[in-house]
This record gives C-alpha cells, structure tokens and sequence, in this order.
C-alpha cells in the first residue's frame, strides 16, 4: 500500500510544476514509441503558453479542466466506459499518463486508475480549494490538471487515480506480443532499482521481482530481511531476443551497479543485497561470464568482481506491494555507468 502523504512528500522538489506563462524548462519523462510501448526516460522541454493561447488550442469544457482545475459531471465522461487495451494520453500534450492495463471500476464516475504508466509522467501539488486538502494529479510535460489521487484503491497500490475524461485521449492498442521470449534472473541490490532499469529497456516485455538462491519456500520480505533463508532479491527478466540479446542485459547489468562489493549495494548490506547473476542454461551461463571477463579486462572496476554466476533456483515472486514500486516511487538507484 502507498500513502499520499509519502507521494507527496518525495515529490516535495518538483511538486510546484510550471506555471502558465513561466519559461520551459526539461523534466525526464518517457513517451510512446513507434511500435507502441514506452520508451527510456529522457528530459524534455515543458510546454508552457499563456492562457490566450490555451484558449486557442483547448475547447472551451476541455479549458476549463485542463487549465483552470475544473471537474466533470459524475458519469459523463466518454472514456469511463472504455474497455480497450491501450494508453491514456494528455489531450493537451499527448504525453502517455495511463496504460489500460491499470484501469478499473471504481464506481465513483470518473476513470479511475491504479498507479500511472510512469512515476515521472505524473506530477502532484496539494489542492486546499472548497475546504478540504487534496493531492491534485497534472501533466508533467505541461502541467494540464488531470483530477485527485487517493488512498482508497482496491489493487496493490492502494491508490486510486481519479481522472477527469476530458483531461485524455485514448489510443487503442499495445504493442505487438513477440513470438518468442526468453528469461533472464539478476540480482543487484535493493530490488526496486533493478526492476525499473530492466523494465525501461527496450525489448524486455515484462519484469518482476522476487526470491530466489535460497533454501526457504515461498519466503516472505520479512524473512529474507533477516539473511537467514540464502535469498537475493532479484528480478525476472522476460525479453524478446530478436530485440534485445542477453548479452546486452548482462552488460547493463554490470555496468548498473557495483559487482566489487560483497553482500551490498551502497548503503544496503547482506546476503540479500549480494551480486548474482542465476543463468538459465550453458549459453547464459557463457555469456554472462564473457561480459564479466570483457569488463574486467577494459579496467572498469579497479576492485575484483565478486559476482556469483550460479544456476537458476525457484524464483519466488514477491508481494505484491514490491511489484513495480518505481511507478509510484522516485526510484533511481540503479543507472548504468557512463
């Protein structure tokens, strides 16, 4: 479950946005690729116009809610109804806001949805108008009013996203399922992190995070945080081959975090948190120490590699409040080495 309150409070440095009429400014977000999927985080200008010019591009409803925080009638909006797969988009700015898969019945009479396609699409403010404090949801690209976020959702989030219809647009369809995956396993830390690099991959179809290397079945958090069960949090890692090679994620991730120190990433220490790479047959296996070696011999790290490159165990999933925590948190403690 996640508070509001500790939404708001880590967004505290950029939760004033951009003001009508102040200059553009960059922000990292990430937006809809050709083949329709979202691409990396990369910044970007903000568009920021005075009102007479939203006047222009805006119709008069789609204004007042857009630019001047207006509501919808309950149960009017045209995309309450919508059950198709696909994203919901700024109408302002066409920046991708929510992913289909994240919508649900909220009975409340706007589209409600459980956490946004991207942590950094999304920016919030404290809302005190008509006697009460709220946490209003914007644009980030260009700060157009998109509703309230609150505490009473029913999935893992715990959160509800309450969107005005008039605020989106939607655009049917997601991309294309491959016609054949494979799955890699690393461990690196603090799961969170490493979950949001590979996800944000190009090629990779989908992530999770879990257990695994250890002797306890079905380990809960709680237990693995004691370092008696022998699990590392790690992340599943499905990818489509004709995209992305194995080789080029066990090259990210060497280069994303610290394979020199033993049972710790930065200030996070144990077994849990060790370097481990868990290959799913011989030509993982290779590969993986190919890369090792590759980068050892380049000089990239002045300390030894202590990696362990071990066989595949059960990938236990873990809970489902750890499950893409990045969407709803600044996560960024995992970034390749430039």
């Amino acid at each position: 479950m996640v508070s509001v309150a500790v939404l708001w409070a880590r967004q505290a440095a950029s939760r004033e946005g951009v003001r009508a009429g102040a200059a553009s400014k960059e922000v990292q977000v990430r937006e809809l690729t050709d083949s329709g999927e979202l691409g990396a985080p990369a910044p970007v200008k903000t568009i920021s116009r005075a009102d007479s010019d939203w006047l222009q591009v805006l119709r008069p409803e789609r204004y007042k809610i857009l630019r001047q925080a207006g509501t919808e009638a309950p149960f009017s909006g045209e995309l309450l109804a919508e059950q198709r797969d696909g994203w919901y988009v700024c109408h302002a700015c066409g920046l991708p806001l929510f992913k289909s898969d994240s919508k649900f019945e909220s009975h409340c009479g706007w589209p409600s949805f459980s956490e946004p396609s991207a942590y950094e699409n999304v920016r919030m403010r404290m809302d005190t108008t008509h006697g009460m404090v709220r946490t209003e949801i914007l644009c980030a690209r260009c700060e157009g009013h998109l509703g309230h976020v609150f505490e009473d959702g029913p999935t893992a989030t715990g959160l509800r996203y309450c969107v005005n219809s008039l605020s989106l647009d939607f655009k049917p369809g997601l991309s294309a399922a491959p016609a054949k995956t494979d799955t890699a396993i690393f461990a690196a830390g603090c799961f969170w992190g490493v979950e949001k690099l590979f996800f944000e991959t190009p090629g990779v179809v989908s992530t999770a995070v879990g257990y695994t290397g250890g002797t306890t079945a079905n380990p809960t958090y709680k237990q693995v945080c004691t370092g008696k069960t022998g699990h590392a949090e790690a992340v599943e890692v499905v990818f489509d081959p004709g995209r992305v090679s194995y080789r080029e994620l066990a090259r990210l991730f060497f280069e994303a975090h610290d394979p020199t120190t033993l049972d710790r990433q930065g200030p996070d220490h144990g077994t849990q948190y060790r370097s481990a790479v868990f290959f799913g047959d011989a030509e993982q296996e290779r590969i993986a120490k190919e890369v090792r070696d590759e980068l050892v011999a380049a000089k990239t790290w002045t300390d030894p590699v202590v990696t362990k490159i071990v066989p595949a165990a059960v990938f236990w999933k873990a809970e489902d409040y750890h499950q893409k925590w990045f969407l709803t948190h600044p996560v960024q403690c995992h970034r390749p080495k430039r």
